[in-house]
């Protein structure tokens, strides 16, 4: 399973700020569906995804029934993007 999809760059100001793309309703749904066999616990989901030419691996997070992909800083850096960039993304969840 991999989705390939299209969203905006989000600065989370909580104790540990960080980067997320929300993932859309389709993938999101998709992914809920079979999260029982994907997470590793409390919901998260591990992935491997692709921004510009930048391999990486994460974990989503769920969050109001969708899933949110943290972008790290280092693929940040590396593709020139921040808050506000609309980045289209490869994901393969459970990898």
């Amino acid at each position: 399973m991999e989705f390939r999809f299209s969203g905006e760059i989000f600065e989370w100001r909580g104790p540990a700020p960080h980067h997320f793309i929300a993932l859309p309703e389709g993938p999101a749904g998709m992914i809920r569906d079979a999260s029982s066999i994907l997470t590793y616990g409390w919901g998260v989901i591990p992935v491997r995804a692709r921004i510009g030419s930048t391999d990486f691996t994460t974990s989503l997070f769920p969050k109001d029934g969708g899933y949110l992909l943290p972008v790290k800083l280092a693929v940040r850096r590396r593709e020139a993007i921040g808050t506000g960039d609309v980045v289209d993304v490869l994901l393969i969840p459970g990898a």
